[in-house]
């Protein structure tokens, strides 16, 4: 009888705690359903900033938000430096990273990258007075190079030959402030977002290096690559948001023009970096 009590016990508790399982499981998926948790910097003028209300906002920021309607999810935003965003993707932390990220096949072995939401290519901001000694790519040898470690532009400045000044999460003032004062030489990054920059601080005596471009490259959100289903839907999204004129209104109204089609400049060179 005892016998017939252990195993009708066992049994019961093998079906609550099946109960139990399907109950979380639900929940959890439940809850991915209905939130779209996205890591992002709040310091990258103009994809991810503070407003003058003390509003997140920018180009990312308002294309998540976005998307975030059309798959009928609440949208919750987590800040990090970029190190801890793909790290906060990687660790499920985070659905999604939206801060300007490039599409490079490095990042690509790691993540799912959605459909690009911006094109653009690099470019060097330098000081006015003298072009911080800087006509070419070539002339970067040796020049202090300032970037966010770990970056794709900070490593196209290490492979240049520059010597890195490495910054956490800086705001674009504390970037041009260095550079005027030569704690810096030269700062490369995506050309649409220094040319933001440059116009937000007219009284910083730098400005983008005309005719020296590199790198054409294009940018999305980043999604764990074991989330299939999410980037199928992000696509489908900003796929539609293309058609219906939406992405090029959202672009337009930060970067002054439709950053989401292909820019028409002459390259200079194309840097490989791993």
């Amino acid at each position: 009888m005892k016998k017939t009590l252990l195993i009708l016990s066992a049994s019961l508790l093998f079906i609550l705690g099946g109960c139990t399982s399907e109950k979380n499981a639900t929940e959890s998926s439940k809850k991915q359903s209905d939130e779209l948790v996205v890591a992002t910097s709040g310091t990258l003028f103009p994809s991810s900033y503070y407003n003058d209300k003390n509003e997140l906002t920018g180009y990312d920021i308002e294309v998540t938000k976005e998307i975030g309607k059309r798959l009928n999810k609440k949208v919750t935003f987590k800040e990090f430096n970029v190190d801890g965003m793909l790290s906060a993707v990687q660790t499920n932390k985070a659905d999604v990273a939206a801060n300007d990220f490039s599409i490079n096949k490095k990042r690509e072995q790691k993540f799912s990258l959605s459909e690009p939401i911006k094109y653009s290519f690099g470019s060097m901001v330098v000081r006015k007075e003298d072009n911080s000694g800087i006509a070419s790519l070539d002339d970067i040898k040796g020049k202090k190079a300032a970037g966010e470690a770990s970056t794709t532009y900070m490593k196209i400045a290490e492979s240049l030959g520059a010597t890195l000044v490495n910054y956490d999460n800086a705001t674009n003032d504390q970037y041009m402030t260095d550079l005027v004062k030569g704690r810096t030489d030269v700062i490369l990054n995506d050309y649409y977002l220094q040319k933001i920059a440059v116009a937000a601080l007219p009284d910083m005596p730098v400005k983008i290096l005309e005719d020296v471009y590199f790198n054409p490259s294009s940018s999305g959100l980043v999604i764990n690559k074991d989330n299939t289903a999410l980037k199928k839907d992000i696509d489908s999204a900003i796929s539609d948001m293309k058609k219906d004129g939406t992405l090029a209104k959202i672009a337009t109204s930060f970067y002054g023009e439709d950053i989401s089609k292909k820019p028409s400049v002459t390259i200079s060179k194309t840097i490989e970096v791993e």
